[in-house]
Parts: structure tokens; C-alpha cells; sequence
């Protein structure tokens, strides 16, 4: 792995206001689908490769570094991350609001605030780490997740989760993980730009750590539950997460014509 990139790899469809957006793990650009079709009739999509995925996964970087990228990746933009993706995109608009014009975090976490459980997620993401052997054998088993169980993966999404390497997917989870990540919890209140929380009705965790980060950040966070959806909600409803999303960005004062 490599640690001298200032950028990660990104994919660019669409035009319009321009919309960074960030997958999850053991996903690559490629993974949003028809999602990304329906908002590439409205706006620049800049799909990014996280690092240890896609053609991203010779860059190895701390939760930070990987922060860091992002913003220098996108520059000036609206930012969209979806689970990991999320997390990441969270602490660049933390570390870096002069690029972040808003924000939408789908089924996405400031991380675990209590010292013992987030312990006990790095022993079990390092443990995790460790048995991955194969990528198929691997993205079958974490697909297999009760988290995942209302979603039909799509055949690009399965295609792009099986080009990345056993040993990004790894790192991944050794250097990105929840479990090694500084919380932000404490940091929500300082986000300025607008905030868009989505989550699906059926993911009750998430549904909770969503209605707690609007508290935390403030009048400026807004949160959306879309009805059906689990998880991988912009998967399993994917008209109805583009709309949330496009009818948020229209918000903005200089995209009134959108």
C-alpha cells in the first residue's frame, strides 16, 4: 500500500451542481446504480473510490487521511457518503466545511462514543480482517448480514464489491473500521451547512443514531425515512432516495434553478 496520494480515483457522470459522492465498504464507484443514473440527469456526479477499494486500493489511509483525500479529491462541492462512505464524508465536512456546500449522510454513523463498545468493534473488526482469505467467499458472508437482508444487490454493484483485493478489504476494515475511528459525536454541533440525514424505516439502529445526530447538529440537519428500505436504502429505493437527495440540493440558494 501506498500513502503519497493526494487524491482518490473518481469516476465523473452527469452534469449540473456537482454532488461527491462516497460508497461504502466493500463497494466501488460503481456500485450506485440507477441511483446514480437518476441523479446524473440533474447534477455532475463525482463517484469516488475509497481508499483500499476500486482503482483506490493501492491508497492506504487513516480515518483522517482519508478525510483529508476526499475533500482534495471533490474540492468545492455538495457531499454525499453512504455507511462507511458516510463516516468519512462526515469528518471531511468536519475537518474541511470551506469545501462542503452540504451534506447527505445515508444509513452513516459519527462513530461509538462509549470507550468499551468501541474496544470491543476494533477487536472484532480486527478479528473480521483476519479471516479474509477470498473476496467472494468474504462479500457473500458480509452480505449475509441481517443489515442487508431486504436488498437484491444489482449485478454491477456484485461485480464491483468482487474487483477488490482480499488484502484492501482488510486494511479496510483495520484502518477505516468503526471500531478505530475517533468519534465525532461531539463535533455534530459545529457543521454549518445543511445536513441531510437518510435512513430506511426498516433499519431500526440506524433510525436511532440518525433522530440523535439531527438533535446533535442542530436546525440546520434535516432527517428523511424512507418507507420499505433497509440499509442500502438508495438500492432498494432508489427513485425515491434520488428525489430526497435532488429536492434537498435544490435548497441551495445557487442551485434555485435546478
Amino acid at each position: 500500500m501506498q500513502e503519497n496520494f493526494t487524491t482518490l480515483s473518481a469516476r465523473v457522470i452527469g452534469s449540473g451542481p456537482k454532488l461527491v459522492c462516497l460508497h461504502g465498504f466493500t463497494q466501488t464507484n460503481y456500485s450506485w446504480g440507477i441511483f446514480a443514473q437518476i441523479l446524473a440527469n440533474h447534477l455532475q456526479l463525482c463517484l469516488v473510490d475509497a481508499p483500499f477499494h476500486g482503482e483506490s486500493q493501492n491508497i492506504s489511509a487513516s480515518f483522517e487521511q482519508a478525510a483529508s483525500l476526499l475533500a482534495r479529491t471533490g474540492g468545492t462541492a455538495h457531499y454525499l457518503g453512504y455507511s462507511m462512505g458516510g463516516r468519512i464524508a462526515l469528518r471531511a465536512a468536519l475537518d474541511y466545511p470551506q469545501f462542503v456546500q452540504s451534506l447527505t449522510l445515508i444509513s452513516a454513523s459519527p462513530g461509538i462514543e462509549d470507550d468499551e463498545e468501541r474496544q470491543a468493534r476494533k477487536l472484532s473488526d480486527l478479528e473480521l480482517a483476519d479471516s479474509i482469505t477470498e473476496t467472494k467467499s468474504f462479500v457473500e458472508r458480509w452480505l449475509g448480514q441481517p443489515m442487508f437482508a431486504t436488498m437484491t444487490p444489482g449485478q454491477q454493484d456484485i461485480e464491483s464489491r468482487m474487483s477488490n483485493t482480499p488484502s484492501g478489504l482488510a486494511n479496510s476494515l483495520r484502518q477505516l473500521g468503526t471500531g478505530v475511528q475517533e468519534p465525532l459525536w461531539k463535533r455534530l454541533g459545529k457543521l454549518e451547512m445543511p445536513v441531510l440525514i437518510l435512513v430506511g424505516d426498516n433499519d431500526d439502529k440506524f433510525k436511532e443514531i440518525g433522530k440523535q445526530m439531527q438533535i446533535d447538529i442542530g436546525s440546520n440537519a434535516y432527517i428523511e425515512v424512507i418507507s420499505g428500505a433497509g440499509h442500502n436504502l438508495y438500492s432498494e429505493k432508489p427513485i425515491e432516495t434520488a428525489e430526497r437527495v435532488l429536492e434537498f440540493i435544490r435548497t441551495a440558494p445557487e442551485n434555485s434553478a435546478l
